[in-house]
């Protein structure tokens, strides 16, 4: 990427993207400007090597992103976008705020190439799944430069309507809290049934990790990779009799999944009325 980087906001999901963008060569750090009006998390970001600055007031004059990233929380998007619209206007604009639709950025920014792209934490590791889908002044090079840079952060996928963003953001972008929760929950189970709490949280993780890495590599429905552990009349379909029985795992998370993007879509309404 050719010209320097804004990075707006640098709490834990833009902290997590800037470092796996440093770590991985993608940008140098002093092509890389931080805006972050908290006094420790912009201390954080300089400790990476990167300008960083209390507002837009104390960018250079003049100052033009190649690329723009805001990753403030959706409530602030609205009131944050205008002071930015002399910076951004020869770039790319990226939001990673949920629920806040091309529409309403541009209302902020003024008419110009956005990528709206939902990422997850995993993407701290370079393990994110990361859903973007851009609005029609994104030129084909534009988007290309982006999926690169968040490549760095996890696998991306391209889609072409809002409302996928939305629903991913139920599916991956919230997805991790149910995946910590099922820990939570299994190594809670561990406990009760006796095991140390270090032990029964140790194979919670593990289980997780590792039947997160087998359904990756094999590729097999995972359908068939739960029968493939599930012996007739043995200790797995006693479990799963409970866990798949009435409203069982399958329901909740239908319903979970619901719930948050019922939100995502209110979070659209919110900013853009």
């Amino acid at each position: 990427m050719s010209g320097p980087l804004l990075l707006v906001g640098c709490g834990n999901m833009g902290r997590a993207m800037l470092r796996g963008w440093l770590d991985a060569g993608f940008i140098c750090a002093d092509a890389v400007h931080v805006v972050e009006p908290a006094v420790s998390l912009r201390e954080e970001a300089g400790a990476l090597g990167v300008r960083t600055h209390v507002s837009t007031e104390t960018l250079e004059p003049g100052f033009k992103a190649a690329l723009a990233i805001f990753a403030v929380k959706p409530q602030v998007m609205a009131a944050a976008l205008p002071a930015y619209r002399p910076h951004v206007a020869e770039g790319v604009t990226v939001s990673i705020a949920a629920g806040i639709p091309l529409a309403s950025i541009a209302a902020g920014l003024g008419e110009v190439a956005i990528v709206r792209a939902m990422p997850n934490t995993p993407a701290a590791i370079g393990k994110g799944s990361i859903v973007l889908c851009a609005n029609e002044r994104a030129s084909a090079a534009q988007i290309a430069s982006v999926t690169g840079l968040l490549s760095a952060n996890g696998t991306v996928h391209r889609v072409e309507s809002e409302a996928a963003i939305d629903a991913a953001t139920a599916i991956s972008g919230s997805g991790p809290a149910y995946v910590f929760h099922f820990i939570e929950c299994l190594a809670d189970a561990g406990v009760n049934l006796g095991l140390p709490a270090p032990l029964a949280l140790a194979l919670a993780r593990e289980t997780v990790e590792g039947a997160g890495a087998l359904a990756m590599a094999t590729g097999t429905p995972p359908s068939d990779l739960r029968r493939q552990v599930t012996s007739p009349g043995g200790t797995t379909e006693a479990a799963l009799t409970v866990l798949m029985g009435g409203e069982g795992l399958r329901d909740v998370m239908h319903k979970a999944a619901v719930a948050a993007h019922r939100r995502a879509v209110e979070l659209a309404g919110t900013t853009s009325a």
